[in-house]
């Protein structure tokens, strides 16, 4: 007869979680405030990764967003070139709703490690590099957890249509009109 071992026999098994996806971040919204994930909560958003000298992120990306009942927050994982100001410029260009977060280098690394998001430099001659990055996008619920992850394989229509069920299963559609910030805008 074999040895038990432990009170493994007794115990009931429980559901393996899968990794955990975001947490704490602290960056700054192109107006100059600061943002955490606090003012995201109690809005559906569509958190984005990736910068404004990437060819990814195109138009026909950005439009879909705009049907959707979410509020869109695109994180750059350049910081050193993507200075607010140009952060909103490039983002007016697809849609006025979405909303740009940089940040200390250090900051944006840091929540890119809690959004699982992988970027880097490569083939860096001064100001002039390619940035690598896993151009992750997350649709959150209203308490910031991950519903979704999307990757770059899906197409404008594809990713309305995800984000729409998902929206529906929940039962809820709330429309995000503002970003709170915590602060008031830096002067400068």
């Amino acid at each position: 007869m074999c040895p038990k071992f432990g009170q493994g026999a007794n115990l009931e098994r429980s559901p393996i979680k899968g990794p955990t996806i975001g947490g704490p971040f602290s960056l700054i919204h192109t107006d100059g405030c600061s943002v955490t994930q606090h003012n995201l909560l109690g809005n559906w958003v569509l958190l984005y990764f990736g910068y404004t000298s990437s060819s990814v992120v195109g138009p026909s990306e950005q439009e879909s967003k705009q049907k959707l009942k979410v509020l869109p927050v695109f994180v750059t994982v350049d910081p050193q070139r993507d200075a607010p100001s140009q952060l909103c410029a490039y983002l007016r260009e697809f849609d006025s709703r979405i909303k740009g977060l940089t940040g200390p280098v250090a900051a944006v690394r840091l929540m890119a490690q809690e959004y699982r998001v992988f970027f880097k430099k490569v083939e860096e001659d001064g100001d002039d590099y390619l940035v690598e990055t896993s151009h992750n996008m997350y649709l959150m619920n209203p308490n910031m957890d991950v519903v979704r992850c999307f990757g770059v394989e899906y197409n404008a229509e594809d990713l309305s249509e995800a984000i729409l069920m998902e929206l529906t299963r929940s039962g809820t559609q709330k429309v995000c009109a503002t970003l709170l910030c915590s602060s008031s805008p830096k002067s400068g």
